[in-house]
């Protein structure tokens, strides 16, 4: 793993505006509030060809209308600790605007205290005359004072030039070049896993990511909207002797469009589509207590929109079966006699109940598997992990041409598309151009004449030959242009000519 360098400060001196800088994207939320970031955000970065981790951490102390006893900022200040205790070397962000205050004194003794390499951003310096403010800060004992504006990238260099240095981060290809024969002796290594896991608010995304990774690597709180940022954590599944590398996307819930209340709210929402896009894999988060609402209808549609492998998963099963169960204890009793009378089992379990109206509630996802879980009491946790596993094999499928075009070729032998204006639809060829998602193209006479309906039947078909479960199927036609056949339209306008009939002579 790359070392890791964190970025810490007190609330809102920019320190989410320099680890996008630094990263080169878009990835922390940058606001004028301050306490935006909660959670640790980390990213991949590289500088002069050195690869280091970078994390954006929440600011150290409380913001303006926050309590001691704050449980999210209670949480955030965790978490920014945790980071400092990881890193390798820390970036202490300050305002040259605000000049020293109270609150930088008590993160610098902080600082001193961890022993890690400081390097003090003084940020904001976008003018000469702010440049005069920078002396104010070697109050703070610390040697290395750099003035950046993490807006417009000045001096940003200069400061991670220092820190790489400081840190002698290894030139790619040094640790290895000693023995190159032994690398290729290593088995392959399957590529890293992107999870998205989406959902309304308050479902328990973060909760269940917590007990897949087993730590409180993202905050979780009761409170709806506690996640703000799209937090990546990275966690690694060892089965039968190959490790698989995951990275778990956290992301804000997904709330209705009229709903969202402020400009943070909506970057989060943003940040969470934009998720959806990225990951290869797309968890839908329900609530088992609130059941399937319209909101999580519209977030299935964005996942069917962006051709997203997908699995449902049901959460808080705990509470919704003890719901059940202390609802139904006198209905069950009234069954149980009426089934013996008539000679049945029992009654059909919750969760096939449950499950099978998932299946007809969300049937534009038809094609995803459904998971019970109880992020709180871990139940099926492990099950969501093969779910993945086999999801993912599925995606990894490639299809031989003739056995593809064998299998359409009967499954349109089967049912013929229907004519329309008196022309059929024809296939000549198929072949898969695409593994995630899997994607057919199918040379036909006519791609108008290539139904949504045919679409359906044929994606089905294809399911039951090959699987695919959990996987969206895109067919795409493409005419041939030799075979294209005019076709004539009758034009009402046009002058039919006339039947002239000779006059036979006697």
């Amino acid at each position: 793993m790359p070392d890791l360098i964190a970025i810490v400060g007190r609330p809102n001196v920019g320190k989410s505006a320099l680890f996008n800088r630094l990263v080169g994207r878009r990835i922390a939320i940058v606001h004028d509030q301050p306490g935006v970031t909660r959670d640790r955000v980390s990213a991949e970065a590289e500088w002069r060809g050195r690869t280091f981790t970078l994390v954006d951490t929440g600011g150290l102390g409380l913001v303006r209308g926050e309590k001691a006893g704050d449980l999210i900022a209670e949480a955030a200040l965790e978490q920014a600790e945790l980071a400092i205790e990881a890193a390798k070397g820390i970036i202490f962000v300050v305002n040259v605007q605000e000049g020293l205050v109270p609150l930088d004194r008590e993160v610098a003794d902080k600082l001193r205290r961890s022993g890690k390499p400081v390097w003090v951003a003084v940020n904001k310096v976008d003018t000469a005359r702010a440049e005069e403010g920078l002396a104010e800060f070697a109050e703070l004992g610390f040697e290395k004072l750099f003035p950046v504006s993490a807006i417009h990238g000045g001096g940003v260099e200069q400061l991670v030039d220092a820190a790489v240095a400081d840190i002698e981060l290894p030139v790619p290809g040094e640790e290895n070049s000693g023995a190159p024969e032994a690398e290729s002796l290593k088995p392959e290594t399957p590529a890293v896993l992107k999870l998205a896991v989406i959902g309304r608010p308050n479902v328990g995304k973060s909760s269940i990511i917590n007990a897949l990774t087993q730590s409180s690597r993202v905050i979780v709180s009761p409170a709806p909207g506690t996640t703000r940022d799209a937090i990546d954590v990275p966690f690694e599944v060892e089965t039968d002797g190959v490790r698989q590398k995951y990275v778990l996307i956290d992301t804000a819930g997904m709330r209705k469009a009229r709903r969202v209340n402020d400009s943070i709210e909506f970057f989060s929402v943003q940040r969470a589509e934009d998720s959806i896009a990225r990951g290869d894999i797309v968890i839908l988060v329900l609530d088992a207590e609130a059941g399937i609402t319209e909101q999580d209808k519209k977030i299935g549609d964005k996942i069917v929109g962006y051709k997203k492998a997908c699995i449902v998963v049901v959460n808080k099963w705990d509470l919704f079966e003890e719901a059940v169960r202390q609802a139904r204890q006198g209905e069950i009793r009234r069954r149980q006699k009426k089934e013996r009378r008539e000679g049945q089992e029992g009654e059909m379990s919750t969760l096939a109940e449950f499950g099978a109206w998932v299946q007809e509630k969300l049937f534009f996802l038809d094609y995803a598997p459904v998971i019970f879980t109880s992020a709180k009491s871990g139940f099926h946790l492990e099950r969501l992990l093969e779910a993945v596993r086999y999801v993912a094999a599925q995606l990894r499928q490639k299809i031989p041409t003739a056995i593809l075009n064998r299998t359409l070729r009967d499954a349109v032998e089967r049912r013929q598309p229907v004519s329309v204006a008196g022309h059929r639809l024809k296939f000549f060829y198929a072949t898969q151009v695409k593994q995630a998602p899997p994607t057919f193209l199918l040379f036909v006479n006519r791609g108008e004449l290539f139904s949504e309906s045919y679409k359906k039947y044929l994606a089905g078909e294809l399911r039951k030959a090959f699987g695919y479960e959990g996987c969206p199927i895109v067919l795409a036609p493409k005419a041939r242009p030799k075979t294209i056949e005019p076709i004539r339209k009758f034009n009402p306008k046009q002058r039919r000519p006339r039947l002239r009939f000779s006059r036979s002579r006697r």
